[in-house]
C-alpha cells in the first residue's frame, strides 16, 4: 500500500525566537488558522486515510502533534531519541512499513512546507506513485526566481508521462548555487528546485543504504531486529546516538541510480525562515508584514510578528521584528537567514532556557 511519511522533528531554529525547542514551527499557525503540522495532514487526506499517515519526530513533539490532529492513531509516530537529520529519520520510518507491509511505498513530505494547489498536490501524489516502481522518484518544484536559497535538479530526457505529469531522468542534483549560476539554471529550463519530497518502494530505499550508508543500514538492522519486542526501546536508545548525522540528499541521492524528477507547479513555499513567510503573508502598500497589534510610522519594507503586546515602530527599513513573551528579536531583513546564529550564542552562553 501507499503511505505518506511526514518529518516532523525539526527545531526550527531560522523562525526562533518564535519556533522553540519544545514549540517547534511545525506545531505553529504561522499562516491561517491552523498550524503547519495540521495544513501538512489537511491537504493529503484525499488520497491517505489516518491510518495510512506516518509521522517521525521526537518524544518531546509528540504529545503537540497528538493534539493538533487527534484522529492519528497513537502507534503511527515514530519517534527518534535524537535528530540525527533526514536520512535516518526515512530509514527508521522504512524499516517501520516494511514490518507490516514488505511492498509498501512511501511519499516522504515534511510538516514546514505550505501548498497552495492542493488538489494538484494530490494528484501528483497518486502519479508518483505510478512512477516509483522500482525507480526513486522525487518532486521539483519549476522555479519562478533564480533563487540561491534552494537545491537544484538538472533533468535529462524525457522518461515519461503518468496523468498528465511528464517525468525526466535526473542528471545531477546541485546544492545553493551562486546568483549568476542560478540564473542560467532558470533560463535553461531545466531545472527544477529540490523540494525534499520523495516517493519509492520502502524496500528500494532501504537497499540504497545498505549500498550507500552500510554503516548506517548495520544500525537499521539492529533496529529492526528489536521492532515488536520488549527490547526495542532499549535497543534505539542505544544505537541512535551512534548514528553518523546525513541529509537524504547527500547520503542517497545524489548517489543513487535510476532518479526521476516531476517538475511541478503547487504554489509551494518551504517555510524555513522569518523571510520566506514574506512571500505568503499580505503586504501593505509600503511593503510592511504585520502580525498581531501595532502602529506605525514611515516604515517600509519590515516585518512585525507580535502576539499581545503593542508593537510601535516608526522611521525604520528592511527589518525582521518578532515579539514574543520573554525574547524581542529585531535583525536585518538581509540577515534573516542568520537568525539561527543567535540561538548559537544563546548556547555558548548558556541561555538554553531562551530556546
Amino acid at each position: 500500500m501507499y503511505y505518506a511519511v511526514i518529518m516532523a522533528g525539526g527545531s526550527g531554529t531560522r523562525l526562533w525566537p518564535l519556533s522553540r525547542r519544545y514549540y517547534p514551527k511545525q506545531a505553529l499557525k504561522l499562516v491561517g488558522e491552523r498550524t503547519m503540522f495540521q495544513y501538512a495532514v489537511e491537504r493529503i487526506r484525499p488520497i491517505f486515510p489516518p491510518e495510512r499517515i506516518v509521522v517521525v519526530t521526537l518524544a518531546k513533539h509528540t504529545p503537540i502533534l497528538m493534539e493538533q490532529v487527534p484522529e492519528l492513531p497513537r502507534e503511527n509516530f515514530i519517534l527518534e531519541p535524537e535528530g540525527r537529520g533526514t536520512a535516518p529519520a526515512i530509514g527508521l520510518a522504512a524499516i517501520h512499513l516494511i514490518k507490516q507491509d514488505p511492498d509498501a511505498r512511501m511519499v516522504i513530505l515534511t510538516a514546514d512546507h505550505f501548498i497552495k494547489e492542493t488538489k494538484r498536490f494530490c494528484e501528483v501524489l497518486t502519479a508518483a506513485e505510478k512512477v516509483a516502481d522500482g525507480r526513486l522518484v522525487t518532486l521539483g518544484i519549476k522555479p519562478s526566481t533564480p533563487s540561491t536559497g534552494f537545491g537544484y535538479i538538472h533533468q535529462g530526457a524525457l522518461a515519461g508521462e503518468e496523468n498528465g505529469f511528464p517525468f525526466y531522468v535526473v542528471e545531477r542534483f546541485t546544492e545553493k548555487p551562486d546568483l549568476a549560476t542560478a540564473r542560467k539554471m532558470v533560463d535553461s529550463g531545466e531545472y527544477s528546485w529540490n523540494s525534499g519530497m520523495f516517493v519509492w518502494q520502502a524496500k528500494r530505499i532501504l537497499n540504497e543504504f545498505k549500498l550507500q550508508m552500510p554503516d548506517f543500514y548495520a544500525h537499521l538492522m539492529e533496529v529492526k531486529a528489536a521492532l515488536e519486542t520488549p527490547e526495542y526501546g532499549n535497543v534505539i536508545d542505544r544505537v541512535w546516538p551512534q548514528v553518523r548525522k546525513e541529509t537524504i540528499d547527500y547520503g542517497i541521492m545524489e548517489g543513487a541510480s535510476d532518479v526521476i524528477v516531476i517538475p511541478v507547479d503547487i504554489c509551494w513555499t518551504d517555510i524555513g525562515s522569518w523571510g520566506s513567510l514574506l512571500d505568503l503573508l499580505p503586504e501593505d502598500a509600503n511593503g510592511n508584514v504585520f502580525v498581531g497589534p501595532h502602529i506605525e510610522i514611515d516604515t517600509k519594507k519590515t516585518m512585525v510578528f507580535g502576539d499581545k503586546r503593542l508593537v510601535a515602530v516608526m522611521g525604520v527599513q528592511d527589518l525582521v521584528i518578532v515579539d514574543t513573551e520573554d525574547v524581542v528579536m529585531v535583525c536585518s531583513r538581509s540577515r534573516e537567514q542568520d537568525v539561527k546564529a543567535l540561538v548559537e550564542l544563546l548556547k555558548q552562553t548558556q541561555q538554553e532556557s531562551l530556546i
